[in-house]
């Protein structure tokens, strides 16, 4: 079987990645070879592929479920808003530029080859390719230049699947109004709609189903019920930052910044119950934590100044004085130290005063380091000691440059690292090169994935425990990757119970040209 499905939504947040994720994982499971694919990603979750290229993780999580190593050409555009106006657009994993809304929206037909030639070298490649659109297909304002939902459709002569979130209430409005805002050649391409996050008896829907399916004159394939997987969500919809109360032994306070980028670096303590994680976005929630964690951040400078205004960083130095943890990650790790400056102008031209934690200075370039690497924490002191020694793995995504202080005091280097890929100095070295500082009970480094490795998140919460008197040794240590393969396996099971596979097959195997609809 060859051919391709596309996932568009009637809204943003309907479920389109985890579902296309689903179908990923079915597919390998059936003896397919299956890759993802989303035209144009709107994110600040990325990840540096292994030849140093940046894509989205939504797809990446959809490469996993397919079995697959994640290439950029999944994600061919990747847009990382720094504002409210604009975004850096990255090409083909490569960042081109920082625009505007309205400059973008101006050349993104200009992408399109861009477009055309990524999802070409998959095709050639894998039997199946699963889409996915972006938001909705009925957003008549974008229609006409649309590469993302019926435009990419029609340019790779993709099948459409609906889905709804019948969750947020309105759903049968919500596939009405769609189906009757598209044009009848759109239209035609839809084969079949999906109720999605439904909660209760379905033979309750089966009436609504029913004149559904006689108004649009396209078959209901499936109710996929709510539930609650450990999977990788866009970051603007995730339900993550709802977690407000501390539900384990230690309280770590994950900050919320405004521009949180890669919060999926705290998943893998998420996975384990001694830890309650939970979201942080002013002092009023901050309590008193046993661990602060710093995250990445799109916009470093605005969203310390930022916690400067609100009052959350003098929660955090506070913290730090009376000797709790606090771990900054990339842009989290910039925050940390005495200063921060933008000659170039990369986000705002000038120099800010840091959060004064770590004997470091950060200057901003224009050139994006984007490499993995791999390597061990060093001798470490202090509350994470039970790290010393620990493997690590992760890559780096940063526009700054960090340098120590000539006159540091009670420093000690975090970890040696070496680049397995890249754009930096260092490319495929070889060489080991320090990464991150620590000073007291403050840490901080640019490695995203930092705790994906089995000893990380192991270490993290042991030297917790043992920080507030309990004993660790009954901690089950949770293998991140084996976790999460045991998470899409669940994800296959709902999809094949709850879809009418055997037409999704049809459906593939006809390709947009079949009659696939109600007659």
């Amino acid at each position: 079987m060859k051919g391709s499905i596309m996932i568009q939504g009637t809204m943003s947040n309907a479920g389109k990645s985890v579902l296309a994720g689903g179908l990923c994982r079915v597919l390998r499971q059936d003896g397919y070879s299956v890759a993802p694919f989303k035209s144009q990603n709107m994110a600040l979750n990325s990840f540096i592929t292994k030849e140093g290229l940046e894509m989205g993780r939504a797809q990446v999580m959809q490469a996993e479920a397919a079995g697959i190593e994640p290439s950029a050409a999944m994600n061919p555009i990747l847009l990382k808003p720094t504002n409210d106006t604009g975004s850096q657009v990255i090409i083909n994993g490569k960042p081109v530029g920082t625009m505007s809304a309205v400059e973008y929206y101006r050349h993104k037909r200009d992408y399109i080859p861009y477009i055309m030639e990524a999802y070409g070298k998959l095709r050639q490649k894998y039997d199946v390719i699963v889409i996915e659109g972006a938001g909705s297909p009925a957003e008549i304002n974008l229609k006409q230049d649309d590469i993302v939902n019926m435009g990419l459709a029609e340019l790779v002569d993709a099948p459409v699947l609906l889905a709804g979130d019948i969750d947020r209430g309105g759903v049968f409005a919500q596939l009405i109004g769609t189906v009757m805002l598209l044009e009848e050649k759109e239209r035609q391409r839809i084969k079949g709609m999906i109720i999605n996050k439904f909660r209760g008896d379905v033979s309750i829907l089966k009436p609504g189903l029913t004149m559904l399916e006689e108004r649009a004159k396209i078959p209901v394939l499936g109710v996929v019920p709510y539930f609650y997987l450990d999977i990788d969500e866009e970051d603007s919809l995730t339900e993550r930052f709802q977690k407000k109360e501390n539900a384990g032994l230690v309280d770590i306070a994950v900050i919320r910044l405004p521009r949180i980028s890669n919060f999926t670096d705290i998943a893998p303590l998420e996975a384990h119950e001694e830890a309650g994680v939970r979201y942080v976005s002013s002092p009023a929630e901050f309590g008193e934590p046993d661990a602060v964690i710093l995250p990445g951040s799109k916009n470093t400078i605005q969203d310390l100044l930022w916690m400067r205004q609100n009052g959350l960083e003098a929660k955090i130095l506070r913290c730090a004085s009376k000797g709790g943890l606090v771990f900054g990650i990339c842009g989290g790790y910039q925050m940390l130290g005495q200063e921060i400056s933008d000659p170039a102008g990369v986000e705002q031209k000038g120099t800010v005063r840091g959060m004064g934690l770590l004997p470091i200075r950060t200057v901003f370039d224009k050139e994006k380091t984007r490499t993995r690497v791999q390597g061990h924490f060093l001798s470490t002191e202090g509350i994470l000691k039970e790290l010393s020694g620990a493997e690590l793995e992760g890559y780096e995504i940063h526009m700054g440059e960090t340098f120590l202080l000539n006159h540091a005091k009670s420093l000690v280097e975090f970890a040696d690292i070496t680049e397995q890929s890249g754009n930096s100095a260092a490319d495929i070295s070889g060489n080991l090169r320090a990464d991150g500082v620590q000073c007291g009970n403050v840490y901080g480094c640019y490695v995203h994935g930092i705790f994906d490795a089995p000893g990380c998140a192991k270490g993290f919460l042991t030297s917790l425990l043992r920080q507030k008197g309990y004993d660790p040794s009954d901690m089950q240590v949770t293998d991140w990757k084996a976790y999460k393969e045991e998470q899409y396996d669940k994800l296959a099971d709902i999809i094949r119970e709850n879809l009418e596979m055997e037409r999704i097959y049809q459906i593939i195997e006809k390709g947009n040209g079949a009659s696939c609809g109600l007659q």
